[in-house]
């Protein structure tokens, strides 16, 4: 049995098209798609499958869950989509963002990830603390990540998005990017990971961990060596955490959401 998504109406499906071009041409000319994937992750990174709290419900977008300390200065990326989100009341913010990250990846040369609208908005926001400490080692990262229902496999694949963007001093601690072009989506970071410490590239504890670890450590061999395959598990997996939460509904209501 498939999969079963929300029902959306033609006119929000017309909507989601013509938002993707405008986020299409904004991420191009602003080069701003690392920060946008950011936020389409730590938006839908907060998941957790005991609780079925926190994801991709748009509630990153309020200053509660901005002031966490993991999501510093995302306020950035809230501010360069909602001159696009004003053109688009029809679709939630829940739905916007994981379309930005969506398109963020295409643009920057990474795999076509399906998008399935449909995500309702949300008030409430999650708890500090479920997003990755990069100061931290595998059990972390096992830790945090298994709350989301991931795997190994998922981890490493999910860490390949390091090949986009850089550390800001001033937001993380940490200063530097991870790959010599970081917007280009390609496995550039597992390879940069596995050929050591460069000097003018970064490698935070948590990329360490992934090669401390030998579990860990096979995928980052695996995904380094063969691109069109981390590609097909990056686009499963990033997938995996959008849709977590909508794979159960069959019709929601998105004209009365709290958004």
């Amino acid at each position: 049995m498939g999969k079963s998504y929300p029902e959306v109406s033609e006119e929000y499906k017309t909507a989601i098209e013509k938002a993707r071009r405008k986020l299409r041409g904004l991420i191009a000319e602003k080069n701003c798609a690392p920060i946008i994937v950011r936020l389409a992750w730590h938006g839908a990174g907060t998941y957790d499958v005991h609780s079925k709290t926190g994801g991709p419900y748009g509630t990153i977008r309020n200053s509660a869950e901005l002031a966490h300390g993991a999501n510093a200065g995302l306020y950035i990326a809230v501010k360069l989509l909602e001159p696009i989100k004003q053109q688009f009341p029809i679709i939630s913010y829940a739905d916007f963002y994981q379309l930005a990250g969506v398109v963020a990846i295409e643009v920057t040369g990474g795999p076509e990830i399906p998008f399935h609208p449909g995500r309702p908005d949300k008030s409430e926001c999650p708890e500090e603390g479920r997003l990755p400490d990069a100061t931290k080692g595998p059990s972390h990262l096992r830790d945090v990540f298994g709350h989301m229902g991931l795997s190994d496999k998922d981890i490493v694949a999910l860490s390949g998005a390091h090949t986009l963007g850089r550390c800001h001093k001033e937001r993380s601690g940490f200063e530097g990017a991870w790959t010599p072009n970081p917007l280009q989506f390609d496995n550039s970071y597992f390879k940069e990971l596995l050929s050591g410490e460069k000097e003018g590239l970064l490698q935070l504890p948590s990329d360490k961990a992934l090669l401390e670890d030998p579990e860990f450590r096979h995928y980052v061999e695996l995904y380094a060596n063969v691109i069109l395959r981390f590609h097909l598990l990056m686009k499963k997996h990033f997938s995996k955490i959008m849709q977590n939460l909508i794979k159960s509904y069959r019709s929601l209501d998105l004209a009365n959401s709290d958004y």
